[in-house]
């Protein structure tokens, strides 16, 4: 029962990263490789504060987000004045950075060793601790993020991302600021994949490097392209998808080392397929070759 209660989490923890980068891949059509950084920014934020100052769960989970935010100005200040192909290597530099200062500031993020013994958080005078408290913990964070993501996709706000999204020019000759848009959503998209770098470290109680890395991005990435782009129903069916299926390798008979390696090739040839038969995604509204 624990174990599918893992599952679970995970999916939860994965739901929010990926409703979070469909705003700015699905919605805005800015493929950024940059996602992980945001979500390790705030794992590393709620991680440091618990285990320094023992800070309340309020305001551990707010410097999270506001700590992704800040990182994703620096990121998208230069970046977002790019285009295209020249964004995605521009965050996916931004991805590399970010993982070598969390790699190399020995003394502020532990280095590869980590940071272990990190504090589970306490909610309305509880302790979580169990698998059941962080089931319903995450979703409960994951349905948040998803009404407050739906809510602005549906505002006159969300309108204007798709405008940019399907002709940048015709956006900007009806009046609209598209640079300031684009920096808003980017901002906004990194403060909410930071709640759900904040879940992470709660739940594992240890984070080092290794689990904020470009794959880690790619994966998030996945997770929207194999949904659909521009349906945040799309990110919850592809978070489900690529989280629990490589994990039902393990009652079909293969060994562990297989299957763990099987969650690389399962995405992989699902990203393939559907860029070739379905781009828009299983339930998805925008094509990202479209542009």
């Amino acid at each position: 029962m624990e174990y599918l209660l893992h599952i679970l989490i995970l999916i939860g923890i994965y739901v929010i990263a990926g409703v979070s980068l469909n705003l700015v891949c699905g919605y805005t059509g800015l493929l950024s490789i940059a996602h992980a950084a945001f979500y390790g920014v705030g794992a590393y934020a709620a991680a440091l504060l618990g285990l320094r100052f023992h800070t309340p769960f309020a305001v551990s989970l707010a410097a999270g987000i506001v700590s992704a935010m800040i990182l994703g100005v620096i990121v998208g200040a230069p970046s977002l004045r790019l285009h295209e192909d020249y964004f995605v290597i521009a965050t996916f530099g931004f991805q590399v950075i970010t993982y070598s200062v969390m790699n190399n500031w020995v003394s502020f993020t532990g280095g590869p060793l980590g940071l272990p013994g990190i504090p589970q958080p306490v909610v309305f005078g509880m302790r979580i601790s169990s698998h059941w408290g962080f089931l319903a913990l995450t979703w409960a964070l994951a349905a948040l993020v998803f009404v407050f993501a739906r809510t602005l996709v549906r505002s006159p706000f969300g309108r204007v991302l798709r405008a940019v999204r399907e002709d940048e020019v015709l956006a900007q000759s009806l009046g609209k600021d598209v640079a300031r848009q684009k920096m808003t959503i980017f901002v906004v998209g990194a403060g909410l994949a930071a709640i759900a770098g904040c879940i992470y470290a709660w739940y594992i109680t240890f984070i080092d490097p290794t689990s904020f890395t470009v794959q880690e991005s790619i994966f998030m990435l996945a997770i929207v392209i194999l949904g659909g782009p521009g349906n945040l129903w799309g990110s919850v069916l592809g978070a489900v998808f690529l989280v629990s299926v490589p994990e039902m390798l393990r009652f079909v008979g293969m060994p562990s080392s297989i299957a763990a390696n099987m969650r690389q090739i399962l995405y992989g040839l699902a990203l393939v397929l559907l860029m070739m038969f379905r781009p828009q995604g299983l339930i998805g509204e925008y094509e990202l070759r479209g542009k």
